[in-house]
């Protein structure tokens, strides 16, 4: 892959999914690029990139950046957002939210692992909402992602993987060799389209939103982009949750660190943020 090549694809990634690639991770686009080449019959990666700039054809595109997205994921990836969640956001917002309901937000979900990780856990403790209805809400860039999500069907390694056997055994059905996630399960979670480079998401309103291993992958400026739409889709008194690599700090107003909360940051009133 030539240099002209090369600075192409990175600015398409970056206009299209917020995706920021340096030079030395030419090897990682030539990895992720060449199968696709292949699967659309094409001799090589040169000829692909050809294919796209000349047709500009948008579901090549879209293949293009679907494969260059980052999909890695697990049940109960981290522990500690979930700890939080359980320790930190709702107790308070099932106090806040009596008589209406909770919503939450996973961005950029892949396939599906941390909703269902919420859904799961939110059936175990129902003691934690205190009847409070809740709704969640997960999105990805990737219609294969989301494909694979709303049929909530897993591998052996994938269910390894920060999903107690218990848990397997009480909420998944082996079907071959990959374990199906039950109905009831499927039907707490709400699976649509999503970039996160949109300019308005038209999600409604949440309560709690996971945003988490995303960000990691944006510049400066897209990340204070990203934040301000989330913290648009916030009602007041809401909860955002990043990844251990992740911070507001130095990139946006718009949300505080919770004390003693690694990852956990509260929306700031918009009162506050005038004064």
């Amino acid at each position: 892959m030539n240099s002209q090549d090369f600075d192409f694809i990175t600015q398409l990634l970056r206009k299209r999914a917020g995706i920021v690639l340096t030079t030395d991770k030419m090897y990682l686009l030539e990895s992720r690029l060449a199968p696709l080449a292949r699967k659309e019959g094409l001799p090589s990666i040169d000829d692909l990139i050809q294919v796209v700039r000349s047709r500009r054809d948008e579901r090549l595109i879209t293949q293009v950046v679907d494969v260059m997205t980052t999909n890695e994921t697990f049940f109960y990836r981290d522990k500690t957002p979930f700890d939080h969640l359980k320790e930190a956001i709702l107790p308070i917002l099932a106090q806040a939210r009596r008589g209406g309901r909770i919503r939450i937000w996973c961005a950029a979900c892949s396939t599906g692992q941390e909703p269902y990780s919420i859904a799961m856990m939110l059936d175990q403790m129902p003691q934690l909402t205190g009847g409070v209805p809740v709704e969640i809400v997960a999105t990805d860039i990737s219609d294969r992602c989301l494909d694979r999500a709303r049929q909530g069907l897993f591998t052996q390694f994938e269910v390894q993987r920060g999903l107690p056997i218990q848990t397997l055994m009480q909420y998944f059905t082996q079907q071959d060799d990959h374990w199906r996630i039950s109905e009831r399960m499927r039907q707490m979670v709400s699976f649509r389209k999503l970039n996160l480079m949109d300019p308005s998401y038209n999600l409604g309103k949440f309560d709690i939103v996971f945003c988490r291993n995303v960000l990691i992958y944006f510049d400066g400026p897209t990340k204070a982009d990203v934040f301000e739409r989330i913290s648009q889709t916030m009602n007041p008194g809401g909860f955002l949750l990043l990844g251990a690599a992740e911070s507001v700090i130095g990139i946006t107003q718009a949300f505080e660190s919770a004390q003693d909360r690694r990852g956990l940051y509260k929306l700031v009133s918009r009162a506050a943020k005038v004064a």
